[in-house]
């Protein structure tokens, strides 16, 4: 069944999981990509992503429509999100030892993504040194 985001939202409201899970289809790949370029990692990307879906679910009774797409609320719930996530890790660094030992299960030559993984940070941090602004301008352009 085919829902404008305004019939998704309305549906989703009314307890439809199927029109909710239209919102989340049409959604998930810009929160999931907007989530990763913020963290860097695969696996806190999908773990936060869906966080900010399950917030959603949870919440898109109370949802009020101010005038601007339903995707603003989605990334204020991302953004929300991520600086829990900030605020948290920044009390304990955790090293899972399967990834930095062993390498990744894909296979790949461990020096090589090494180099991947120490290129991605660098660029990482170089966005993070530009001003929140600037780095939401390139997220929404590249992400």
């Amino acid at each position: 069944m085919e829902f404008d985001d305004d019939a998704a939202l309305t549906n989703a409201a009314q307890g439809d999981i199927e029109a909710f899970g239209v919102l989340y289809e049409r959604y998930v790949g810009r929160i999931y990509n907007y989530i990763f370029y913020r963290t860097g990692n695969t696996a806190d990307a999908e773990d936060l992503t869906a966080r900010v879906f399950y917030r959603a679910m949870r919440h898109i009774g109370s949802y009020h429509d101010r005038g601007l797409p339903l995707s603003a609320w989605l990334y204020r719930i991302a953004h929300n999100v991520l600086a829990n996530w900030h605020r948290d890790n920044s009390r304990s660094k955790e090293v899972p030892l399967d990834e930095t030992v062993t390498g990744k299960a894909d296979g790949q030559h461990p020096e090589l993504e090494l180099v991947h993984t120490e290129e991605r940070e660098h660029l990482l941090c170089i966005i993070r040194c530009l001003p929140p602004e600037r780095q939401q301008l390139l997220i929404l352009k590249f992400v």
